[in-house]
């Protein structure tokens, strides 16, 4: 009696195991972009508003189309209460399959990094067309949606690059382009809507 339930046991630790890495598994596409545009921007004069113990200030309304290059969640760090997850993605030829086949990509300490092999695109263009962007989620269904997105998905993200200011002269800015690399290069994006495939 007791070993049948722990082959019953056994086989359901495997089980849910097998279906977390199933969960976990980057999405494939066939090659081809996949995210033809742009992010679309337009600077904005908003009061600031609060969001939990930050203010958080509008800079410009944002959205973007974008695939999804890799996903960063953070717990530890001084932003990680008001920004969990980090996004790497890209747009135009860094959404197509044939291309990234030729970078490996990581994130960690809020940034994320394109190693090319020999064969790639060229780096400034690859990274016009990408970018690592920390996410505030506007509340928490947004931000258990946001969790739930997988490498290789298709995103449309819409809300606002901001500035924030919080407790212990916390202060964090979001870059305004595209076109600047290193620190403070990212976006700091109040997200309001989400949709995946």
């Amino acid at each position: 009696m007791f070993a049948h339930w722990r082959v019953v046991v056994a086989l359901a630790a495997v089980g849910a195991g097998v279906a977390a890495l199933v969960e976990g598994r980057a999405v494939d596409r066939p090659p081809g972009v996949l995210a033809p545009d742009e992010p679309w921007q337009q600077l904005v004069e908003r009061p600031p508003f609060a969001h939990g113990d930050y203010q958080v200030t509008p800079l410009a309304d944002f959205e973007v189309d974008a695939r999804v290059l890799s996903v960063e969640t953070y717990s530890m760090d001084g932003g990680a209460r008001l920004s969990p997850i980090d996004f790497a993605l890209g747009w135009g030829p860094m959404s197509d399959s044939a291309v990234l086949a030729h970078f490996r990509i990581t994130q960690g300490a809020r940034f994320f990094t394109i190693y090319p092999d020999e064969q790639a695109l060229d780096i400034p263009t690859a990274l016009r067309s990408s970018s690592n962007m920390h996410l505030i989620p506007a509340d928490d269904s947004i931000e258990d949606r946001l969790k739930g997105v997988k490498p290789g998905n298709i995103v449309h993200l819409r809300g606002q690059l901001v500035s924030v200011a919080g407790p212990n002269n916390f202060t964090w800015k979001s870059s305004l382009t595209r076109a600047d690399t290193g620190n403070g290069a990212c976006e700091l994006f109040y997200v309001e809507s989400i949709e995946k495939r």
